[in-house]
């Protein structure tokens, strides 16, 4: 028999926006949080660079608007643009209220903002080079201090449970999920009025990512299992700089290096940036990581050279201490000279289509941060918008749900049924195409594709979706064939995507459509509409 545990909402994931929407929430409300791991495990963890938001009296909105759309490739939604930008000086006055300690600067110890590649105005407020940390340990402190915020670690989500999958005659909500519980190895039955998808991007689908282990796509494949739209999955934003170090594990080097001064260096020491864009260094992460690739397979090397040793070594210690230290335990000083760096997944642009609540196609599931799709980022994101987006679409959700005192019908969800599967002697399926998916990824769907290696990985995922598939019915799940399972399905809407885009727009670059098209859409994928019965129950 399966554990069942009641919540008014749960939340999976605890990164900024899944605990913006828990602290904004517990007041009111019995929370439980879900995470894969260690409660701070995720992307916001590792975030270096900052929040980007008009504090400045020089900035704008009008500004900062105008270089997303740019960024975005013209594909935003200027509404969303406008709605996220317009709350980003009262999101960055709730992290302060709740103790992040931003990085003060000069005699009158104001807040310092630094300048990130295509924005035109100093406007990303940053505790040092770790702000993701300084938001996170914040955050998860306030967090275990409230007594309505229950956490759940180790707990991996398996499937959501909606109205639809139990075949109740009612319009299609969702009432809860299951999730395993890997201390235990037993799946639970989390019973809710509401669940929130805030679980992070895909970027574990391709072979070399700066993402933390956790971000398999999951609240993305669970959403497109239970019928949502997804929308604009073909543009994965690469970061053009992680540190190239075997022992690193592609370890991100802030965007910021390169907006205090950094230059990015062939193996010969020259310049090539410009060559690719006038804006040099600080043009577009899509943009730079394309360059970097070109000049890495016009010359056959393994990494290009970041370097700002030409500036004081006291300013690079107090600016970036911690990518500093860390450099510094691989071998690298950056004070003294140019460091390796090469692209790698970094950002998932698109996810569950959502609006300006958060609220996906299904009644009462949310989706806030990386899982969703808001419009804001278009065909690539501007450097620091996503930690703005988290805090925003979080309180924007926590908002439409304290204003919504419908009552919700408690449903009976059955237990986890297990008995008719048996525990795998075949794990090295699991692993074997765990590494093929990630690796044909890289290959076919990377930084440059042609129509011919999508076609080649369309292939190659939809029998892995089918291996996949009879595995998972026949055998116990585990935490590796849930996550495979999820990037599956995810490495599929990336490849749908990008071979309906018959255009190179942003972070989609095709060498069969090089140009960009006059007038274009996101692109919206709807699952099909089919009588799906409710994974072993």
């Amino acid at each position: 028999m399966s554990q069942h545990l009641h919540h008014d909402i749960v939340i999976i994931g605890a990164g900024a926006a899944g605990l913006t929407l828990a602290l904004e929430l517990a007041n009111t409300h019995k929370v439980a949080v879900l995470t894969k791991g260690e409660i701070s495990e995720g992307s916001t963890l590792y975030a270096q660079g900052g929040v980007a938001a008009v504090l400045a009296e020089t900035d704008t909105v009008d500004s900062h608007v105008q270089d997303t759309i740019i960024a975005g490739a013209e594909l935003g939604d200027e509404e969303a643009i406008r709605f996220t930008i317009e709350h980003s000086k009262e999101s960055i006055d709730w992290l302060i209220d709740q103790g992040v300690p931003f990085t003060r600067y000069g005699d009158d110890q104001d807040y310092h903002l630094t300048k990130e590649g295509g924005h035109s105005h100093r406007r990303i407020i940053h505790a040092a080079d770790a702000t993701g940390l300084a938001i996170s340990k914040t955050l998860v402190k306030n967090a275990k201090a409230h007594p309505n915020i229950q956490f759940y670690p180790d707990h991996i989500a398996v499937d959501l449970v909606t109205t639809q999958k139990l075949g109740l005659n009612c319009p299609n909500r969702v009432i809860g999920l299951y999730a395993l519980n890997q201390d235990k190895d037993e799946v639970e039955v989390f019973h809710a009025h509401r669940v929130a998808l805030a679980c992070g991007g895909s970027s574990k689908v391709y072979l070399y990512t700066s993402n933390p282990d956790t971000a398999s796509g999951d609240g993305i494949a669970m959403a497109w299992r239970a019928g949502c739209r997804v929308g604009n999955m073909e543009f994965n934003q690469f970061h053009p700089t992680c540190l190239y170090d075997a022992k690193a594990k592609t370890f991100l080097i802030s965007e910021a290096v390169r907006g205090e001064g950094g230059r990015l260096l062939l193996p010969d020491g020259s310049r090539f940036m410009f060559n690719f864009d006038e804006r040099g260094e600080l043009a577009p992460r899509d943009i730079v990581a394309r360059a970097i690739d070109h000049e890495m397979k016009r010359l056959g090397v393994k990494h290009v050279l970041l370097d700002i040793s030409h500036k004081d070594p006291e300013f690079i210690k107090e600016h970036f201490p911690t990518i500093y230290k860390r450099c510094l335990s691989y071998g690298h000083d950056m004070t003294k000279g140019p460091i390796p760096v090469v692209p790698a997944a970094h950002y998932t642009c698109g996810g569950v289509v959502v609006n300006q609540h958060g609220e996906t196609d299904v009644a009462d599931l949310y989706a806030i941060g990386e899982t969703s799709y808001t419009g804001l980022h278009g065909a690539n994101r501007l450097a620091s918008n996503s930690l703005l987006e988290c805090i925003v679409y979080a309180r924007s959700a926590a908002q439409n749900i304290l204003a919504d005192s419908t009552p919700r019908e408690d449903f009976t969800i059955p237990d986890w049924d297990a008995s008719k599967v048996t525990d795998s002697d075949e794990d090295v399926v699991i692993t074997h195409n765990w590494h093929e998916l990630r690796r044909f990824m890289w290959d076919y769907v990377g930084i440059v594709r042609t129509d011919k290696r999508l076609l080649r990985a369309k292939h190659r995922v939809d029998l892995l979706l089918s291996e996949i598939e009879e595995f998972y019915s026949n055998y116990r799940v585990s935490a590796d064939l849930l996550e495979l399972r999820n990037l599956a399905v995810v490495a599929d809407l990336i490849i749908q995507s990008a071979m309906s885009r018959k255009e190179s727009r942003g972070l989609h670059f095709t060498l069969d459509y090089p140009e960009k098209l006059e007038h274009s859409d996101a692109t919206i994928l709807k699952p099909r509409i089919r009588s799906s019965e409710l994974a072993r129950s």
